[in-house]
């Protein structure tokens, strides 16, 4: 059926019967003379042909054909006459109601408010009624109001009251068609001098166009002209529960109320409706229960966007204590009687008690006169006694729970605040799992599809699961797919915001430990989805990668953590793709409660430690290990894919290093590699984040390290776990670590700072002396440099700057080994040294007495060398012959002939030579060979190799920096081959006086020197006569020949045979 046009039809033929029956009837008068009193005789065919229209059309929109029957009648009442020809043509083009309304006979106002009482259409009337412009609406009331006023009987009264009460529950905003249209009908009725005679552009329902506090005025004066004829007791309550809700909405509730809880709505409606149930008489009593629910919630929901005028209010104020005089005691003892409560009793309670409450408030918080404060003061008391004398009306309402029933129905109609009652659907446990609940969460699940309610219904299901309830399993599955449906639904962000909510409930177990007898096929899903992780680890997958892992991780936190920790550690190349995985669920950072060992640390790193850590295997698992913590620290942006860390660098330190800081730890090492990317990757974070792991702590764990170096070829082998290598390591990340304090001093209060140096300080007592030495710049200003006092002895130190200490085994002559402890400390300080030095040039024999000196503090120094520290010292002996301070004669062992050669531009790498031999050889005397044991050879050898390896890079660098050409006398080719052959005839000299195992090194170094020899004997072959080359030839084999095991002489023998 088609309500849009206003044509005519079927409907409005019916409609038109019912009229001329009615015409005949009431003959020879017309509609338009019709009386009240009339009507009862007249009206009946005009209401019967109403219903039969309502009754037609019953499965498809009866109310809605209502309204329109009851538009077309009131647009004919509105209708200005006497109808002229002019008028006729042009409604005729212009009124949409011209057709339809000349079916109907000229009828008057009688005729459309006794129908409107007749079919109890008061929420029609007040509807229609609000849609006319201001002054139509004003003038149209004021006739009801009249109407009602003349012979007013018990019908009308009822009638009355329910108007005024559609009146308070009217929201307005409909964007109805044919409201439109009637309104823009009376605004063309309009005489042409009224404000509103043009029409507007579209229909408005707004208070400041049809404002409701007047239309509230004139029903409250129109109550008091009926007030007489309000007899019956049910009317009684319903005049005087509209009078309290009218005040209590429209004047005394704050401008912007809070809204009640979503439970106290319910509860309310639930009171409602089981009034309604339980009152026979009640309209609403046979309706079913969607219709209940809609009702009700307009009744409990009156708002109001304006107050009434004051002098409104004060006449209420009085009226209504004027009632209560009047109407108390009857009605008081009809409300303790043992007759069960109507709707109407248990409204005037209830309206009565909500208006004491805020009577109360407001004459708390309102700056009132005298006279009208004592007006307000004496109706509150009136109230307050009225309600004390009934207290038992409002209690125990209802024995039936049926607040589950409207909960579900607001949630399927999707009415006012719907969303709210989806809350308390999912966190009522004893609705859970009934059929109903469970039908209306699958014909609902997307307005579930919400974090915050997949959470409450997860802990619904599983407390559930705890009781006694028996719950038949194919149910119980059948709500755990669908809340991990709607979970799966979710966006990232919101996913995360479940998964958090489950940590935090059920801790690193997640959904499993509660509800694995309801999931199967766990163990297949995982293999499955990490087979898939591990095949496809490409940018375009990584989407699909994150929602495979999301369903996972929210029901096996633990076990899909541990194994994603494990495969990155392991798979080759998977690290990158599954960090960014873990990093896009940063739920995944939080700190179980519980205590215990894993209380102290956030959950990722409780799964690493307990999964990878000191379980590795190789060195590229190890190094797949770094790098997976560096991209949990610092994740990288996916496209699409909003990620965040899961690690801090404080609880890496925390976790992974502090506890290993110690030579006899076997993590040791990896825990440094892991210190020095954590401060690399975040020095330049704005927060001073080192503060929370306790900096001069950490610093002293480092300087502990060191102090274990001092001593590294005295302790066991099962206590070093570092190599002498992994010392320029810790000398690195001490450097680094002092350079961020110091950078972040203003972290610290003064008094703070102070007091940790101090501490610093005393601490470093207890340790080698060159360990303070390396935080010299970390003091300066507040301590200083403590050294041996034999380094005084032979240098110039400012007694400002430095102060000497006895310190045991630097007696008498250990000032130059002090010297050259100081010199690989960093290069700064070498330079400082070399500069400090009080050597006179001038004096051979001081000279001479020094450079012994050297030779013997270079054999105590050079095994606890790290690399770092060699090449400083190796530096420093270059500087130290080039000022001639260090005299190291050159021998003629290895020498067949005095050659004619110019090999002054090599001096310093055949002294570093030789130097290397003559320590080598003190090395290896019967007073020094038991000093170390074979690992300190192994790493005397390295630190030999690495020095002749600079030395032959540098007679390269030399010969080369001197363009060849053929009988020029500035060629030194020859005397490159001459200082190779001397390197040569050296380190052949030192493997043989070192132990076998320990050569491998200096074998490959042996064979560079003899490949460097004939780079350039090949390069320049006029370089050398035919009789040099084969004498030179013969001399190096006769070296070769004393070289053993038998296989790498022979390597080298045909090495130089192939010269």
């Amino acid at each position: 059926m088609d309500l849009g046009p206003l044509n005519i039809c079927e409907e409005m033929t019916i409609l038109h019967g019912g009229f001329l029956l009615a015409e005949q009837l009431f003959r020879p008068k017309a509609l338009a003379e019709l009386t009240k009193s009339d009507w009862e005789h007249v009206g009946q065919p005009i209401v019967e042909a109403l219903r039969e229209i309502s009754s037609a059309t019953a499965q498809s929109q009866p109310f809605a054909w209502k309204k329109k029957a009851l538009i077309i009648i009131w647009a004919k009442v509105l209708q200005p006459s006497p109808v002229t020809p002019s008028d006729t043509e042009a409604r005729w083009q212009e009124d949409v109601f011209f057709s339809v309304g000349n079916m109907i006979p000229t009828i008057n106002h009688t005729v459309l408010f006794e129908l409107l009482k007749s079919l109890e259409a008061s929420g029609l009337f007040i509807q229609l009624l609000m849609a006319l412009p201001t002054t139509v609406c004003r003038a149209e009331l004021e006739r009801f109001l009249e109407h009602m006023s003349i012979d007013t009987s018990s019908k009308d009264v009822a009638f009355f009251l329910d108007v005024w009460w559609e009146m308070m529950k009217h929201k307005g905003g409909q964007q109805d068609p044919l409201l439109s249209q009637f309104r823009t009908m009376a605004h063309k009725y309009l005489p042409s001098s009224d404000e509103f005679s043009h029409p507007p552009k579209r229909f408005k329902s707004d208070p400041a166009v049809c404002p409701t506090m007047p239309l509230l005025a004139m029903l409250l004066h129109g109550l008091k002209q009926i007030q007489s004829r309000i007899l019956c007791l049910g009317m009684k309550c319903c005049a005087l529960a509209n009078l309290a809700d009218m005040l209590t909405v429209f004047a005394l509730v704050e401008d912007d109320p809070q809204e009640v809880s979503a439970t106290m709505y319910l509860d309310k409606l639930a009171t409602v409706i089981s009034v309604w149930n339980s009152d026979m008489q009640n309209p609403y009593h046979q309706q079913a229960l969607v219709e209940k629910v809609k009702e009700a919630e307009r009744d409990i929901s009156l708002t109001s966007l304006a107050k009434l005028p004051s002098e409104t209010i004060f006449l209420g104020f009085e009226f209504m204590h004027s009632l209560l005089r009047e109407w108390g005691e009857e009605l008081q003892a009809m409300l303790n009687s043992s007759q069960g409560t109507s709707y109407d009793s248990y409204r005037l309670c209830d309206s009565l008690t909500s208006f004491s409450q805020n009577l109360r408030l407001y004459l708390a918080s309102s700056n009132l006169p005298k006279e009208e404060r004592q007006v307000v003061f004496e109706l509150a008391r009136c109230v307050e006694d009225f309600l004390r004398r009934t207290s038992g009306v409002l209690k125990d309402k209802g024995s039936e729970d049926i607040t589950a029933a409207i909960a579900m129905a607001i949630i399927e109609q999707k009415m006012d605040r719907h969303m709210e009652m989806c809350y308390i659907f999912a966190s009522e446990k004893k609705w859970a799992f009934s059929d109903e609940w469970v039908a209306c969460l699958v014909n609902n699940r997307a307005l579930f599809r919400d974090p915050d309610l997949i959470l409450r219904l997860l802990e619904t299901v599983i407390e559930v699961t705890s009781m006694d309830r028996t719950i038949p399993k194919p149910q119980m599955k059948q709500v755990i797919n669908l809340i991990l449906e709607c979970y799966t639904d979710l966006s990232l962000p919101d996913k995360n915001k479940v998964l958090s909510g489950v940590l935090h409930s059920w801790g690193r177990k997640g959904l499993s430990e509660k509800l694995l007898p309801y999931l199967e096929h766990f163990q297949e899903d995982l293999n499955t989805t990490f087979n898939q992780l591990t095949q496809g680890t490409s940018e375009q997958g990584l989407a699909r990668a994150v929602g495979s892992v999301a369903r996972l991780v929210l029901l096996y936190p633990e076990i899909t953590v541990k194994k994603m920790c494990s495969m990155a550690v392991i798979n080759l190349g998977t690290h990158r793709f599954l960090a960014q995985i873990l990093t896009a669920f940063p739920a995944l950072r939080f700190t179980e409660d519980e205590g215990g060992p894993r209380s102290s640390c956030t959950f990722v790193v409780s799964c690493l430690k307990e999964t990878v850590w000191t379980k590795f295997s190789t060195p590229k698992e190890e190094k797949q290990f770094l790098e997976l913590l560096s991209l949990l620290l610092s994740p990288v942006k996916p496209q699409g894919i909003p990620v965040a860390a899961l690690l801090e660098p404080d609880e890496v330190l925390k976790e992974f290093v502090l506890p290993f800081l110690r030579l006899d730890m076997e993590e040791v090492d990896l825990s440094l590699k892991i210190f020095l990317q954590t401060l690399e990757a975040n020095a330049s974070l704005e927060e001073y984040w080192l503060q929370t792991c306790s900096p001069f702590p950490l610093i002293f764990s480092l300087c502990q390290l060191l102090d274990g170096f001092s001593k590294y070829w005295q302790l066991p082998k099962e206590k070093r776990c570092l190599s002498l290598e992994d010392k320029d390591l810790v000398i690195r990340l001490l450097a680094l670590l002092c350079e961020i304090v110091l950078a972040n001093v203003d972290a610290f209060s003064p008094d703070s700072w102070i007091k940790s140096l101090s501490w610093l300080h005393r601490k470093l007592e207890q340790l080698d002396w060159t360990v303070g030495l390396r935080l010299k710049n970390f003091f300066e200003g507040h301590f200083k440099c403590e050294v041996p006092t034999t380094l005084f002895e032979i240098c110039k130190l400012s007694e400002a700057e430095w102060t000497s200490q006895a310190h045991p085994g630097y007696g008498p002559g250990t000032g130059l080994l002090a010297w050259m402890e100081c010199g690989y400390i960093s290069g700064s300080v070498s330079e400082q040294m070399l500069s400090l030095l009080v050597v006179d040039v001038g004096n051979p024999e001081e000279v001479r007495l020094f450079s012994k000196g050297f030779l013997v503090a270079l054999v105590q120094v050079m095994p606890w060398c790290s690399p770092q520290e060699w090449q400083l010292l190796h530096q420093l002996t270059r500087k130290l012959l080039e000022q001639q301070l260090l005299h190291v004669p050159y021998s003629l062992e290895y020498i067949q002939f005095i050659p004619l050669l110019n090999l002054k531009p090599f001096a310093q790498e055949l002294q570093l030579s030789v130097l290397f031999l003559r320590t080598f050889q003190f090395l290896c005397s019967q007073s020094c060979r038991n000093w170390l044991p074979t690992e300190g050879w192994s790493h005397v050898v390295k630190l030999l190799c690495s020095s002749v390896t600079s030395l032959l890079d540098s007679v390269r660098l030399t010969q080369s920096a001197v363009p060849w050409a053929q009988g020029k006398e500035q060629d030194l080719t020859q005397e490159a081959l001459f200082v190779c052959t001397q390197v040569f005839c050296h380190v052949l000299h030192i493997m043989a006086m070192l132990p076998q195992e320990v050569c491998e090194p200096l074998y490959v170094l042996a064979l560079e020197i003899l490949t460097c020899y004939e780079t350039l004997s090949k390069t320049h072959p006029s370089a050398s006569s035919l009789l040099q080359k084969v004498n030179e030839q013969r001399f190096l084999k006769s070296i070769a020949e004393n070289i053993s095991p038998q296989e790498r002489r022979q390597t080298l023998l045909q090495k130089i045979n192939s010269f």
